[in-house]
């Protein structure tokens, strides 16, 4: 019996030991619980986050939301239509730039009262004075555009889903706004 045991745990010992040297060669780092992801690629996670990590103790004016969206979506640019996403322009009405722009958002299915919240930094953007860029949340690649969980409410609910959203500037006052989507699934060009 010794001769069966043996290999089984050299087995099990060198399985372990392929694993810790695959997690090692990793070039992403493990999430921590309760944080989110806040990489801006295709293929990412972002995870639902239990508390608003931002500090919005900032009081300066100059940062405002606007055209938050949840259907019906167009380019800015071309005014074509796109997929259903949730999208929103952040703009610096300032003369000085600002950075350490991040996003914490809720959504609520109206119906069953379900809500979950996310967290992203906005990382790679600085608005300069005057700059309005609009920001995406549909796991695109290239600026403004940002990982979204595809099994959220927003993606899953067939109710009415209200996405409150709250971005911040280092210094800054809170921007605020929110998006509808009404009740069914299947987002589509519209």
């Amino acid at each position: 019996m010794k001769k069966f045991l043996r290999p089984a745990a050299a087995l099990t010992a060198a399985l372990l030991a392929l694993g810790s040297l695959a997690a090692c060669g990793s070039s992403t780092p493990p999430t921590p619980p309760g944080s989110s992801a806040s990489v801006s690629a295709a293929g990412a996670t972002v995870l639902p986050v239990a508390t608003n990590p931002m500090d919005t103790s900032g009081t300066k004016p100059g940062l405002t939301l606007t055209g938050a969206k949840a259907e019906d979506n167009v380019d800015p640019q071309s005014k074509a239509a796109v997929p259903d996403r949730l999208q929103f322009n952040l703009t610096n009405t300032t003369t000085t730039p600002m950075t350490g722009l991040d996003v914490y958002y809720t959504m609520k299915d109206t119906k069953t009262g379900k809500s979950e919240s996310y967290y992203q930094k906005l990382d790679g953007l600085a608005l300069a004075p005057g700059q309005e860029e609009t920001i995406y949340f549909d796991n695109a690649t290239g600026p403004g555009h940002y990982t979204e969980n595809k099994y959220s409410l927003y993606r899953s609910s067939t109710n009415q889903v209200t996405i409150t959203i709250l971005a911040d500037a280092n210094g800054y006052a809170t921007a605020t706004g929110t998006a509808t989507k009404v009740p069914g699934t299947g987002e589509k060009l519209d």
